[in-house]
């Protein structure tokens, strides 16, 4: 059925409506662009969460919990809507059903990816059939392949001249990059788009080719380090730029819209111009930011990259990129969900833009050529190149590689949650190392060129021998047959019995009972985004760090992520708590325009964070739930360490 609120510019509410509508400033009241039914309809779902379940109830004992069966049967008499989305399940028993063998629960990053694992599987069968040595024939791979492979270079060329005229592409590369435009919903006639080594490196690129000299201001929005920020801030600095924030109010954490108004807006005639970096949401508290800062930008004169990384499946397809029309839009994608999730990144950069950018030797680029030895006859095998390529397309980082030859994989590619120490953000955590590495790839374009035309002949050959190559895209039309409106549901409905149920966890014997959890960021909320980020205390108040929750966690077989938020702004009614809930952190950071270090002292809060996807279930959630309530028990973290050193497993110094 579509629904009434399928469009650009509409507001309208529906059985569970868009995860997120154009929202207005505070300034204006939401009624003049909401309807009266979109109200209600995020009203009465807030209230049902918090009064549906467990209502006035605490639980101070993780014995007391409700079993996984009684919840799911609570959780879909109050969300009916849920059962609806049951098309999710299908496709994760059918297509990911390594999550059950491996009773995993992935919650360390967000987004789909391009790959499903069911086409990993037959990826690995054709290659173990054309490497086998016996004397049988090589099994003849399918006519409709399931899966492309390809292969990546990394090469050092002119950001602006590669956006402006190109290079000879193979057409596996141009089919992926199709593919991608289309599930963004960005039109190739008015954007032309690169892909990077990961998401720091497409920050990276173009803080090294925006004028900063003639726009020297730099305005970000972000309530959380990220590395890429980081990398993005110091190349900028490095070129003139002058660096600036926004800040979020504790303890929501939502914008400080006077102050980004006023950094935003010139007071005088002549237009003041930047580079205003835009998340719409952010990857570690979900909290989601009104779009129409972007035009309040643009008007006066800031040129906007908007940070897709962030957003959920088909959240592109409300917003309204006809009507904001960013300068810059950056996205990632990751391989398989619930594996190791290195991928790519994309730098979008609008066509009229371009002009603007200035010349660089830019490091990050890559290209995409048909793998070459796809099918190998077995007296061509030497028998490990199957083992390479499950080292180079699913266990390896594709920062861990020798980034002086192309490496190879299959096509797949997902956005990624939090940027900070998760593995789905890995690609960020070694940038430094990659970097170094990348300034030994001296490619010129000719020769770039040439190897794009050999492997175009391959490609060509290959297809012709073994019949029409088709790219069949799995993640991303597993995400098109579902929908938007049923994958806003689904996580709607988890991220916020999540809240509510982690709320409902106190410390016994305490004083009017000491909550357990401090969440940070939108609680209960309708359009709040698939993220989380919390802190949990014992019962004497003091904080369990985020990074050994982490790792029992994973002893549990739970991914998690931990972060960093920073730029919080106490008013003077918080101001006393503002030395009890900030952490000085201490790092070493390089001076503008040298080499030279200093120590730098950074204000902010250590949080573990969640992220649901579209693949997230109610028991994923539950055991996260059931897993955090073991902490009411004060002699958990002293058991648990002490059975981690018991099994003759090394010990973390945390």
């Amino acid at each position: 059925m579509k629904s009434c609120c399928i469009g650009e510019a509409s507001f309208a509410c529906l059985e569970g409506c868009f995860r997120q509508p154009p929202i207005c400033f505070p300034e204006q009241h939401a009624s003049n662009l909401r309807s009266t039914s979109s109200s209600a309809c995020r009203r009465d779902f807030a209230a049902k969460t918090a009064s549906t379940f467990f209502p006035n109830i605490q639980f101070t004992n993780h014995e007391s919990l409700p079993s996984l069966q009684e919840s799911f049967i609570e959780f879909n008499q109050a969300y009916p809507e849920y059962s609806q989305t049951n098309k999710a399940d299908q496709i994760r028993a059918e297509e990911y059903y390594h999550l059950s063998i491996s009773n995993h629960v992935c919650l360390d990053y967000i987004g789909v990816g391009l790959l499903s694992h069911h086409q990993l599987q037959i990826r690995e069968s054709c290659l173990n059939s054309t490497t086998s040595t016996s004397s049988q024939p090589p099994v003849s791979p399918p006519r409709n392949l399931d899966l492309p492979f390809f292969s990546i270079s990394y090469k050092s060329v002119n950001l602006k001249l590669q956006l402006l005229h190109g290079s000879h592409a193979s057409g596996l590369e141009q089919a992926i990059k199709k593919k991608i435009m289309s599930f963004l919903n960005i039109s190739e006639n008015d954007y032309s788009m690169v892909f990077t080594a990961n998401r720091t490196s497409a920050f990276k690129l173009l803080a090294e080719s925006y004028p900063f000299q003639a726009n020297q201001k730099l305005l970000t929005v972000y309530d959380y380090e990220s590395e890429a920020i980081e990398t993005m801030l110091e190349s900028s600095q490095k070129r003139g730029g002058k660096v600036m924030s926004a800040e979020f109010s504790w303890p929501r954490l939502r914008i400080q819209s006077a102050k980004l108004r006023k950094m935003l807006v010139s007071k005088r005639k002549k237009k003041m111009g930047g580079l205003f970096v835009f998340p719409i949401q952010s990857r570690v508290t979900g909290a989601r930011y009104p779009y129409l800062w972007m035009s309040v930008a643009q008007e006066n004169g800031w040129h906007v990259l908007l940070d897709a990384c962030a957003l959920g499946p088909k959240d592109m397809d409300t917003f309204a990129l006809s009507i904001f029309r960013p300068d810059f839009l950056i996205c990632s994608f990751y391989k398989i969900f619930g594996e190791n999730p290195s991928g790519l990144g994309c730098l979008f950069v609008k066509k009229s833009t371009v002009p603007i950018l200035e010349a660089s030797k830019s490091t990050g680029i890559v290209s995409i050529h048909p793998e070459r030895k796809l099918f190998k006859l077995p007296s061509e095998s030497s028998g490990t190149d199957a083992d390479h390529e499950r080292k180079s397309g699913v266990v390896q980082h594709e920062d861990d590689l020798d980034t002086s030859s192309s490496f190879s994989g299959p096509i797949s590619i997902q956005m990624a949650q939090s940027g900070i120490s998760e593995r789905g953000e890995a690609s960020e955590r070694h940038e430094k190392e990659m970097n170094i590495k990348q300034k030994g790839i001296e490619t010129s374009g000719n020769e770039e060129a040439e190897k794009s035309k050999n492997s175009e002949k391959t490609g060509n050959a290959r297809v012709s021998e073994y019949g029409s190559l088709e790219i069949e895209c799995r993640g991303l039309d597993h995400v098109d047959s579902l929908g938007l409106i049923h994958i806003s549901n689904r996580t709607r409905c988890l991220i916020n019995w999540l809240v509510n149920a982690l709320m409902k966890l106190q410390h016994p014997n305490t004083e009017k009972g000491a909550a357990m959890v401090r969440i940070y960021g939108p609680k209960i909320k309708f359009d709040r985004g698939a993220a989380i980020a919390f802190n949990l205390y014992d019962w004497k108040g003091e904080k369990v760090e985020p990074i050994l929750i982490q790792k029992l966690a994973d002893r549990n077989n739970i991914s998690l992520s931990y972060g960093f938020l920073h730029h919080i702004w106490f008013s003077d009614k918080y101001t006393e708590k503002k030395e009890k809930v900030l952490e000085k952190r201490a790092f070493e950071a390089k001076e503008a325009g040298g080499n030279k270090t200093r120590e730098k002292a950074d204000m902010g809060i250590t949080v573990v964070t969640a992220a649901l996807g579209f693949l997230t279930n109610f028991e994923d959630i539950y055991r996260l739930w059931a897993f955090v309530a073991q902490f009411l028990d004060a002699d958990f973290v002293e058991k648990e360490r002490w059975r981690y050193t018991a099994l003759n497993q090394k010990m973390i110094e945390v």
